[in-house]
C-alpha cells in the first residue's frame, strides 16, 4: 500500500491538484480564473470611473477648481514608483520561470518595498487633505464658496477611488509577503510557479488602475 502511494505521489507532484492531469493544464486553468477575477475588478472600478465621468461633465468648472488642491508632485512620484514595481514584479515572475530562487526573493522584496513607499506617500497626501479640511462631511471647507457642494463630490470620488486602490495595494502587499515566505521555503521551481504568475497579474492590474487614476484626478484641469 505504501509503495503504491509513493508511486502515485511520484506520478502526481505535490503542487499538482488531483483534478488536473498536468502542470500546464493547471496553469491554464489558473490563468483563466485570474482573468475572470480581473474582469470583475474592471467592472467594479469601471463603475467608479463612470460616476466620475458623469459628475465631471455635470460640474466641469467646480471640478477644475479642485485640481489646484491635488499634489501633482507626489502623485507623479507615486506613478513612477508603481511603474518600477511592475518592472520588479515582472522580473520576479521571470526569475521564478527560470527557477532562480534567490533572484525571485530579491525582486519580490523590492516590489514589496516599492508598494510600501507608494502607500506611505498616499498617507502623506491623505494627511494633507485632513489638515486642509478637504474630507467631505460636516468639517469640509472650501475657499471658493460657489463650488462648496460640488467640490465635495469630487473629493468624495477622490477618496473612494484612491482609497479602494490603496486597499488593493495592501492586499497585494500581503500576497507578496506570502510569496516571499513560500520562496524562502523553496516551494517554487521552474516547473511550478503558478502563484507567482497569478499574483504578478494582480499587481500589474492594480498598477494599471493607477495609471488611469493619476491623469483623471491630478492632471485634467490642473491650474497650478
Amino acid at each position: 500500500m505504501a509503495e503504491s502511494e509513493a508511486t502515485l505521489e511520484g506520478l502526481h507532484p505535490r503542487e499538482l491538484r488531483h483534478h488536473f492531469d498536468t502542470q500546464e493544464q493547471q496553469l491554464e486553468s489558473s490563468l483563466l480564473g485570474m482573468w475572470i477575477f480581473l474582469l470583475t475588478e474592471v467592472m467594479f472600478f469601471g463603475g467608479m470611473f463612470g460616476g466620475y465621468t458623469v459628475y465631471r461633465n455635470l460640474y466641469p468648472d467646480a471640478f477644475a477648481s479642485t485640481s489646484q488642491y491635488m499634489n501633482v508632485t507626489l502623485g507623479g512620484f507615486n506613478t513612477a514608483v508603481l511603474i518600477c514595481s511592475s518592472l520588479t514584479m515582472a522580473m520576479a515572475v521571470h526569475s521564478a520561470q527560470l527557477g532562480k530562487n534567490k533572484a525571485l526573493i530579491l525582486f519580490l522584496v523590492l516590489t514589496l518595498f516599492l508598494g510600501c513607499v507608494f502607500l506611505g506617500i498616499k498617507y502623506v497626501e491623505y494627511h494633507e487633505k485632513w489638515v486642509d479640511h478637504h474630507i467631505p462631511g460636516p468639517n469640509f471647507q472650501y475657499a471658493d464658496s460657489r463650488y462648496f457642494h460640488q467640490a465635495q463630490i469630487l473629493f468624495f470620488l477622490y477618496f473612494a477611488m484612491t482609497g479602494m486602490h490603496a486597499l488593493h495595494m495592501i492586499v497585494g502587499a500581503g500576497l507578496i509577503i506570502t510569496l516571499i515566505v513560500m520562496a524562502a521555503r523553496r516551494r517554487f521551481s521552474a516547473q511550478w510557479y503558478t502563484p507567482v504568475e497569478m499574483i504578478g497579474l494582480y499587481w500589474h492590474f492594480v498598477d494599471i488602475i493607477w495609471i488611469f487614476l493619476f491623469p483623471l484626478l491630478y492632471l485634467i484641469g490642473h491650474t497650478k
